[in-house]
C-alpha cells in the first residue's frame, strides 16, 4: 500500500489570518481540500491519513464529508512540534499497514503538488528506500553573518532545495524515529524528517519537483496560488483541452 500522510496541524501565523492557513478558502475552497484532492485522485495512493490539531478535527471531518474524499481513512491528533506530529501519524499506523508499505508525507498547505511529482517520489522510494522531492537552487547563495549582510559564499551547484512530498518505507521510518528517541536526539533536530535521516547517517535520495510546488507560508503565497488556479481554469477552457 501507498499511504499519504497529510500534515494539517500548523497555525499559519505568518499568513496573518484568524484561522489556520490550511482552512483558508481560496476561490471558495479550503486550501487543505485542494491538497487532499490531489492525493484522492492519484492512482498510486491507496489511503490517506490526516494529522491535525485536536481543536480542528471536526473541521477536517466536515471537509472530508463535503468533498467526498473516500481515501481518507484516519484523522489523527498532531503534536506540539513538526516532529511530534509526524511521529503521531507514523506510530498511529502501526498494526494497520505493513513494514514494506510506503508513506508519502505532505504538508496540507502544499496544494500545487502534481501527479508526476507524487509518482516519481514513489518510484524513487521503491528503488532506494526513501525519496525527497528536490530541485536545484536557481539563485546565488550565501551564509548570513547577520540579518544585514554576509561575507561567506556558497556555491549553488552544491545545493538542493527540499520540496514536498517525502516518501519512506514505513518500517524503516518507524525504526528511525524509535532510534532517535532512544538516543535523545529528536529535541536537537531541525523540524523536518530529512534532518532525522541525516542525523542518523542515512543517505537521502532525490525525486523530482518544480518551483510551483511550494508550501503556502505568506500572504503573497496565497496570491500566487489563486493565480495558479485561475491559470488552470483558463487552460481548461481552451479549445481542444479535455481537462
Amino acid at each position: 500500500m501507498n499511504i499519504a500522510i497529510v500534515l494539517a496541524g500548523g497555525t499559519g501565523t505568518r499568513v496573518g489570518a484568524d484561522i489556520p492557513k490550511q482552512f483558508i478558502k481560496v476561490m471558495g475552497k479550503p486550501i487543505l481540500a485542494y491538497t487532499l484532492e490531489i492525493f484522492q485522485k492519484n492512482q498510486n495512493i491507496d489511503a490517506i491519513e490526516v494529522v491535525c490539531h485536536q481543536d480542528w478535527i471536526d473541521e477536517i471531518e466536515n471537509i472530508d464529508r463535503e468533498y467526498g474524499f473516500g481515501k481518507v481513512r484516519w484523522i489523527v491528533t498532531g503534536g506540539g512540534t513538526f516532529q511530534e506530529s509526524v511521529m503521531n501519524g507514523i506510530f498511529h499506523l502501526k498494526g494497520k499497514i505493513l513494514s514494506e508499505d510506503l508513506v508519502i508525507i505532505s504538508f496540507g498547505v502544499s496544494p500545487m503538488t502534481t501527479d508526476d511529482i507524487i509518482d516519481d517520489s514513489i518510484r524513487v522510494c521503491m528503488e532506494h528506500g526513501n525519496a525527497i522531492a528536490s530541485e536545484d537552487i536557481p539563485l546565488c547563495t550565501c551564509i548570513k553573518d547577520d540579518e544585514y549582510g554576509s561575507t561567506q559564499n556558497i556555491f549553488r551547484e552544491t545545493l538542493k532545495g527540499f520540496s514536498n512530498p517525502w516518501t519512506f518505507r514505513f518500517g524503516e521510518l518507524c525504526d528511525a524515529y524509535e532510534t532517535a528517541g532512544d538516543r535523545g536526539i529528536l529535541e536537537s533536530l531541525e523540524p523536518h524528517t530529512t534532518s532525522l535521516y541525516l542525523a542518523l547517517g542515512k543517505r537521502l535520495w532525490f525525486s523530482k519537483t518544480v518551483s510551483t510546488n511550494f508550501k503556502i507560508t505568506t500572504k503573497e503565497d496565497l496570491d500566487l496560488f489563486e493565480g495558479y488556479l485561475l491559470l488552470q481554469q483558463k487552460r481548461s477552457l481552451e479549445p481542444g483541452n479535455s481537462r
